[in-house]
């Protein structure tokens, strides 16, 4: 028992990083999938923290909240994947929500250190990255 609660090793962490991916990807997707589907609406009312304009903007932030977080939740390309995630939270985090109280950009931040660790780690075992990395056993 001392063992397993006072280990370091890395017990648990191939898990640990399957529920990372898919819970912060498949929240995230859950949280962007609105954007998507009323695109049109959001189109020209979208905030343009970085002068893109808001329909690159909105573009830009469908594709990382939508689609980059589905190929992160099966773990496909996973850090390349991470990078639009990752910018698109640091801008949500320290521009879009810069000036406003913690309890705004707390959100955010931890999303965007969720996506670090991933990108810092690896998306694990089980995901489809470590398995076309397996080499063939003859």
């Amino acid at each position: 028992m001392k063992k397993l609660l006072f280990s370091y090793t890395t017990f648990g962490t191939d898990i640990a990083l399957l529920i990372l991916r898919v819970g912060a990807g498949t929240l995230l997707f859950i949280h962007g999938l609105p954007k998507l589907l009323n695109f049109s609406g959001r189109l020209n009312s979208f905030a343009d923290p970085l002068g893109l304009g808001p329909a690159l903007s909105l573009q830009l932030v469908v594709f990382a909240e939508v689609f980059c977080t589905l190929i992160l939740a099966v773990g496909f390309m996973s850090r390349i994947v991470l990078i639009p995630l990752i910018i698109n939270m640091f801008v949500i985090t320290f521009i879009v929500h810069g000036p406003d109280p913690f309890g705004k950009q707390e959100l955010p931040l931890l999303y965007l250190i969720s996506f670090v660790v991933l990108m810092i780690a690896g998306p694990g075992k089980y995901s489809i990255d470590a398995q076309l990395l397996k080499r063939p056993r003859y």
